[in-house]
């Protein structure tokens, strides 16, 4: 009929506790969308305004718009709140 490893199987699906031991924090989807955290802890970006309507702009503009920005000491300690396992 059943063989012993298929009910194990199933067993493993369910808790063998009956309440969880606290809720599971949400991550901010608009932080999420916009931030990356690396090793150091620190969160990057990349800068708005290089996407389109770029001919008004001057080459060393664009080559700034290009560049990663990183999180200052204030802004990392919001999104350690807003982003609680990181981000993908």
């Amino acid at each position: 009929m059943f063989s012993l490893s298929r009910v194990l199987g199933t067993a493993r699906m369910f808790s063998s506790s009956a309440v969880a031991p606290f809720p599971k924090l949400k991550s901010h989807s608009g932080a999420k969308k916009r931030w990356r955290s690396i090793v150091s802890g620190i969160f990057k970006r990349g800068k708005a305004g290089h996407k389109h309507l770029n001919v008004n702009k001057s080459p060393g503009r664009k080559n700034a718009l290009s560049q990663t920005a990183y999180s200052h000491g204030s802004q990392t300690a919001t999104l350690k709140k807003l982003l609680p396992y990181g981000s993908p």
